[in-house]
């Protein structure tokens, strides 16, 4: 896999297609227009047979969201990339564009629960089948897949249990059987890692987290080659528009021109932590693959140039109330959703079961963290408090 940056990192944060902007503007003008004019019928009735290379409506094309869309195919080694209105968006148009009724996917099992909703219950109604797999070993894909496969879905690593997929064996394999690949990249961003260099066909982001940066922006990305991206914008972005508003492309712009700075931040300190927590009396384990001691960290290392904030432990116990009380004992980390902020935060994974239903064993003590950008002595002081104050 290469894992060289094609283009130096800071000229497509900072600079590309922003040599020229009207006006000599040195931060791009937000184009908030719902139409765009022509002055006669001949550019007119071009623009109409061909939406794809003009701007018509903003629910197609717009300059402000084209030019985010430039920098995130060129982030991501892509010839072309289109941003989307949330990340779900992006999974979705993603899996539409390779399947139909009859096919088969191959997908991985700890993949976005929204995800995993998708393929249990909204494609199973229009006969599209699916097969999960762990993922880890590339004898799984092998045996999985079907005459009618169709795609291999991917999420690597995973982002409550961390589990990767050998990329460059699934997409050797795939493309021998004519099926294609999508992945989840959002994890490890395109700043630590290229999976179209491996060989896959599709990533997409959720630009929620990492490309945006600040928790102040929802969108989602998919980005590949032209033949791919022409027909995602045709067939599923133009009938089902879920379309980025220009202010909304104009912020994931603003907070990527940080990605270079915020990324090793993240790194720094997750991996600290990580590294803390593993020596602790009163944690099991921890689930970070740059760690030394996660059991996939030769892949990792292969696969990716770091990792991201994004990691998770088990708490040495077999009470929720220990949970409960470790999760309510932090003052730094904030008890919320998603990750890929500038914050710090915590996700207990039994968060999710009512009290009174079963919590799987191993969802009971898994605890999911985010290291933010804070200084890591703060963080590491946050949860060496909360950890004190559990009796396991």
């Amino acid at each position: 896999m290469n894992t060289d940056l094609k283009t130096p990192l800071t000229e497509i944060l900072l600079h590309q297609g922003e040599r020229d902007l009207p006006f000599h503007a040195v931060s791009p003008p937000i184009f908030q227009t719902s139409i765009f004019c022509f002055p006669s019928y001949e550019e007119f009735r071009d623009a109409l047979a061909d939406e794809d290379s003009h701007y018509l409506y903003t629910r197609g094309n717009n300059p402000t969201v084209n030019l985010c869309e430039e920098k995130l195919a060129a982030l991501e080694h892509a010839d072309r990339a289109k941003l989307v209105a949330s990340g779900v968006a992006a999974s979705s148009l993603a899996i539409l564009s390779t399947l139909k009724s009859g096919d088969h996917a191959v997908v991985v099992r700890d993949c976005y629960t929204w995800v995993q909703y998708f393929f249990n219950t909204y494609l199973a109604k229009f006969g599209i089948e699916h097969t999960y797999v762990d993922g880890t070993d590339i004898a799984e894909f092998e045996e999985a897949i079907r005459d009618n496969t169709r795609l291999i879905y991917l999420e690597s690593p995973t982002t409550l249990t961390f589990k990767l997929q050998p990329l460059k064996q699934v997409a050797d394999l795939a493309r021998s059987k004519g099926i294609t690949t999508v992945i989840d990249n959002t994890w490890a961003t395109p700043y630590f890692q290229n999976p179209i260099d491996a060989g896959i066909d599709l990533v997409i982001h959720s630009a929620s987290k990492y490309i945006g940066g600040n928790s102040d922006v929802i969108g989602g990305v998919i980005a590949g080659d032209d033949a791919h991206m022409k027909a995602i914008f045709e067939h599923q972005f133009l009938p089902l528009g879920p379309v980025p508003d220009p202010f909304q492309a104009w912020l994931i712009m603003r907070n990527l021109r940080t990605l270079h700075l915020r990324m090793p931040q993240h790194y720094q300190n997750a991996l600290k932590l990580a590294t803390m927590l593993e020596n602790h009396p009163k944690v099991e384990d921890v689930l970070y693959p740059l760690l030394p001691s996660f059991n996939q960290y030769e892949l990792a290392k292969e696969q990716m140039r770091g990792g991201s904030g994004l990691f998770s432990f088990h708490l040495k116990t077999d009470r929720l109330e220990d949970v409960k009380q470790f999760v309510n004992s932090l003052t730094l980390f904030k008890r919320a959703v998603s990750w890929g902020g500038y914050e710090s935060l915590v996700f207990p994974a039994a968060v999710k079961y009512a009290d009174t239903a079963p919590i799987p064993p191993d969802r009971l003590t898994l605890i999911r963290l985010h290291a933010g950008i804070e200084e890591f002595d703060l963080l590491q002081a946050d949860l060496l408090r909360a950890l004190e104050n559990v009796r396991a």
